[in-house]
């Protein structure tokens, strides 16, 4: 078991340091700004932490001192609890309004390192076996550091849940919603953490093993470690994730128009603004390409009006609109190339009851003619 718990706290560790160094790139630009500052401290001690978690498992002595690498686990993970409850706040409100309450969080924070340090080192005999600080001890003094540091875990975790539902809500940022959101996940995780901990903590006051269960206090602290970190890069990496999916959809979507786009484009040759083979090629520029493609297609389709038959009938059902506009289009382009044009032509007419609101809902149109065209063809 001790090997799989190595193995959490590096994968915790990992997590910390990925975060670290993303946000590291951007000290240039934010080493002047308080809360890049905070978030820093905090992803220092959150590697510190795990660092430490995997240490403690692999060594008895640290600078000479029997199971002191457990101390300074325990030191790091309170400073990262008060780091992280800091931030918070500075995310949601101004730095002049809650400047009393960090206040307040670190002297407590100062004076909980103070006691705990204290308690371990009356507690630390010779010869105390590291388990007694992993999954508890008989001894009182060892049980009042244990559920010290636990209680010093499960406060910030219940503050910092509450805190992040409401800021979530109230926030227009959407990536800062899912953020705060995220640590509000990872606090739940992180409080269950602190409750499988307790249980293995004082089961053996009562003569109880939980046996293999005792894994499940490391399995939430790597899971919620792993969600926490992912919510305090979020802010920063999201708007990148939106660009990137927004690229995907634009790119979908004007290939998804090309059918269309490309039979008006021999009937019309001068709906392009720019020659087909130079525009297919500049795909950096793509959302003023698919711009240009809805355009020219609202053109092309134009110079067929006079070559629309109104006495087509359009459908009841509106599912059915998309493959009876396509098929007026593809009408209307043998209709213009044999030169024979209609009694009654839609040349005055609109786009029928598709005049978009949006231009997402002008594409999503499109698309479905573009489709609609492609299968007749």
């Amino acid at each position: 078991m001790n090997a799989l718990k190595i193995v959490l706290f590096a994968s915790s560790a990992v997590s910390s340091y990925a975060a670290f160094l993303y946000k590291l790139a951007s000290i240039r630009r934010g080493w002047g700004d308080i809360g890049y500052v905070t978030m820093m401290v905090t992803l220092v001690l959150q590697c510190l932490t795990f660092t430490m978690g995997a240490v403690s498992l692999s060594v008895v002595t640290f600078f000479g001192v029997q199971n002191l690498a457990i101390l300074v686990l325990h030191l790091s993970a309170v400073a990262y609890c008060i780091s992280a409850q800091v931030l918070l706040m500075q995310w949601a409100n101004p730095l002049s309004e809650v400047r009393r309450a960090i206040r307040a969080w670190i002297i407590a924070g100062v004076v909980l390192c103070v006691v705990l340090t204290a308690l371990f080192f009356i507690g630390n005999r010779p010869g105390t076996p590291a388990s007694a600080f992993g999954t508890g001890s008989s001894d009182p003094v060892i049980l009042v550091y244990l559920l010290l540091f636990i209680v010093s875990q499960a406060v910030p975790c219940v503050t910092i849940y509450h805190q992040c539902i409401p800021y979530a809500r109230s926030t227009t940022k959407p990536w800062l919603r899912r953020a705060l959101r995220m640590l509000a996940a990872g606090a739940v995780v992180l409080f269950l953490y602190c409750a499988a901990r307790t249980v293995n903590i004082v089961s053996p006051m009562f003569g109880l093993s939980v046996g293999q269960w005792a894994i499940a206090a490391s399995l939430f602290s790597a899971l919620g470690i792993v969600i926490v970190s992912l919510g305090l890069t979020m802010p920063s990496w999201g708007g990148h994730v939106s660009n990137l999916l927004a690229w995907g959809r634009n790119y979908s979507s004007y290939r998804a128009l090309y059918p269309l786009w490309h039979s008006l484009y021999e009937s019309s040759p001068g709906i392009a603004l720019e020659p087909p083979s130079s525009a297919d090629r500049q795909w950096s520029d793509l959302h003023y390409r698919l711009h240009r493609r809805v355009i020219e297609i609202r053109d092309g389709w134009r110079a067929l009006r006079p070559y629309m038959d109104r006495a087509e009938s359009s459908p009841a059902e509106p599912a059915d609109q998309a493959l009876v506009e396509a098929t007026k289009i593809k009408h209307a382009l043998r209709a213009k190339n044999s030169g024979v044009t209609p009694a009654r032509s839609q040349d005055n007419g609109s786009f029928d009851d598709h005049d978009a609101k949006t231009f997402a809902a002008e594409v999503d149109w499109l698309t479905q003619v573009s489709a609609a065209y492609g299968r007749l063809s």
